[in-house]
């Protein structure tokens, strides 16, 4: 599954939540992850690693700008 179809997904079942405290946003973090069985916390896991992974790739090929080319901006 690509980076694309990935995140479709995710924005299909994305769940959100307003907390007013810290406490209350651990609490209701923690209950998520917790409602989810093992499988899905390491296929979460492993996909955010793999995400992790493609952008210190893209990094690591990104050319760098040069001298001259950041004395133009």
């Amino acid at each position: 599954m690509g980076l694309g179809e990935r995140a479709e997904k995710r924005r299909q079942r994305m769940v959100g939540h307003v907390a007013h405290s810290h406490k209350e946003a651990e609490d209701w973090d923690l209950g998520f992850w917790q409602s989810l069985t093992p499988q899905q916390r390491l296929q979460a896991y492993f996909a955010l690693l793999e995400d992790v992974q493609k952008v210190q790739q893209a990094r690591a090929h990104a050319r760098p700008a040069s001298e001259t080319e950041m004395d133009k901006a």
